[in-house]
């Protein structure tokens, strides 16, 4: 039996770099010419062989990195420190671009007198397309408990201004200073909208998510969206018969509605035409979107617009953003359309090519109840408060605590302050029992909702009310099933009204 000669080492080396298909692996002359060509090299930059042999490698940089002479300098530290590592754009030969990783190791004889160059470029753009995505979502997070922190603030703010404004609304007698306090108002309110809008992009403002039905929800709101948009533009609307309920918060859906319907006016400034549909939709695994497998209602707005390029489209929900005039747009419509979806469980897709309009697409998870818009549309209606009675009002911020009192005292009722917890319960152990607690929640050593707990387990009967424009509560929150939740910033009907409820809830003494 006759045996083959081994392989030489240099035919082993060779069978190697051909088998290696995920790496380009190619030699060079001392000039940086091309002398080698492994199958690697091929698949990723996509010359042949016989195409690049004897070329510079010069080739796969951009213009841009040729004209600063980064080939020679790569060169040049690799004969020098014995190797060079970068990473940077490289391009293939149809001219498109890849993100590389790119070793270069200098090649010398038995004289240590140098030969060429070994260079290694593997791509790496999807890794770097995961970091860039982790360091914006990183980046976003911040954004959003810095927005969340400020509407926080401002909420407590615009409480204190809005109460102030409606009792100097009920004393006001000359007829100008009542138009002055109304455009106050006017200005607070529109605030407060804002405030609401940062919240939605930080997904901390507080839902109330119920079943509805998505064209009842649209026609009940026609008449407003027709006299914001103006005559020059008509909408309309197409929904299936069997169209199911989804679920969702009514009032933040209805103002995610209207911001998408004047985004689509503001990109038709000669008039058009919005269409507003709906239809089920069906996400398996593995779809291209973000969304959980599951029966959704996909409800579109479309424009005729100017559409948006590539780069206007891919910036649209960034906090923030706007292509808007000065005055004219706060960049936190779209965000906080994309953070009310993902507090709800769906999500917003934007499609738009410039010359063709934009489609917007909010996608709601279907509901598997009933709707209940129409049974919740009328308020419940409340025994009115006893004006004489006592309130414990707690609250760490003096502005608001002054508000809240100048309130209460102006329906005729007692109050009690506390400005934390701890000195509430002082209040509540010294025996003197108030007829209702109402508290603010963010406050420092112990939270609202803390109190609460604490309140309710030595005073069960004692009726509590959460003043807070925070979505999330902690854990063990079901423990407070009972406590009446008050938005901020909240008007005295608002107060008033938490007030019948709580004490309609409870016992007030």
């Amino acid at each position: 039996m006759i045996q083959e000669p081994d392989p030489s080492i240099e035919q082993r080396y060779r069978l190697l770099i051909e088998a290696i298909t995920d790496y380009a692996i190619y030699m060079l002359d001392p000039a940086g010419n091309i002398t080698s060509w492994n199958p690697g090299a091929e698949r990723l930059k996509g010359y042949s062989e016989a195409e690049i042999i004897g070329r510079h490698f010069s080739t796969f940089y951009t213009e841009e990195d040729r004209a600063k002479g980064f080939p020679e300098e790569a060169l040049r530290i690799a004969e020098a420190d014995g190797r060079f590592e970068r990473e940077g754009w490289r391009l293939r030969k149809d001219g498109s671009k890849f993100w590389a990783n790119v070793i270069v190791d200098p090649i010398r004889n038995a004289d240590g007198n140098l030969i060429g160059f070994a260079k290694i470029t593997r791509d790496i753009s999807e890794k770097r397309a995961a970091q860039e995505a982790m360091v914006q979502a990183h980046k976003l997070e911040a954004v959003g408990q810095l927005t969340g922190g400020l509407a926080h603030d401002f909420n407590n703010l615009l409480t204190a201004i809005l109460g102030s404004l409606e009792i100097a609304r009920k004393r006001a007698v000359r007829p100008d200073v009542l138009d002055l306090i109304e455009n106050a108002i006017q200005g607070a309110q529109r605030g407060a909208t804002l405030t609401q809008r940062l919240l939605a992009f930080a997904r901390r403002q507080e839902l109330k998510i119920d079943s509805l039905r998505v064209p009842d929800l649209v026609g009940g709101m026609a008449d407003l969206m027709r006299r914001t948009i103006g005559p020059e533009v008509v909408i309309n609307t197409t929904f299936p018969a069997d169209l199911p309920p989804v679920l969702t918060d009514a009032n933040q859906l209805e103002s995610a509605l209207l911001n998408l319907v004047v985004n689509a006016r503001d990109a038709m400034p000669g008039g058009g035409e919005i269409a507003i549909t709906a239809e089920r939709r069906y996400v398996t695994t593995g779809s291209a979107n973000s969304l959980a497998t599951g029966d959704y209602v996909c409800l579109s707005i479309a424009d005729q617009g100017e559409g948006m390029d590539t780069e206007t489209l891919a910036n649209a929900t960034q906090p923030f953003f706007t292509t808007k005039g000065v005055g004219k747009g706060t960049g936190l419509g779209l965000a906080m359309v994309q953070g009310l979806m993902a507090q709800c469980g769906g999500q917003l897709v934007l499609k738009s090519k410039p010359g063709v309009g934009t489609t917007a697409e909010l996608w709601l998870p279907v509901s598997g109840e009933p709707s209940t818009l129409a049974a919740s549309t009328p308020e419940t209606v409340f025994d009115p408060a006893p004006t004489a009675m006592t309130v414990l009002v707690v609250d760490d911020d003096a502005l608001v605590l002054m508000n809240t009192v100048l309130l209460l005292e102006d329906l005729g009722m007692e109050t009690m302050q506390a400005c934390c917890g701890e000195e509430a319960l002082a209040i509540l152990d010294s025996g003197e029992l108030p007829a209702v607690v109402i508290t603010d929640h963010a406050m420092p050593r112990m939270t609202g909702a803390e109190l609460c707990r604490r309140v309710r387990q030595q005073y069960p009967s004692l009726p509590l009310i959460l003043a807070t424009g925070y979505a999330e509560l902690p854990e063990g929150a079901e423990l407070l099933s009972d406590v009446v939740r008050l938005s901020k910033p909240f008007s005295q009907a608002q107060l008033s009204r938490a007030l019948s409820e709580a004490c309609n809830a409870g016992r007030c003494f």
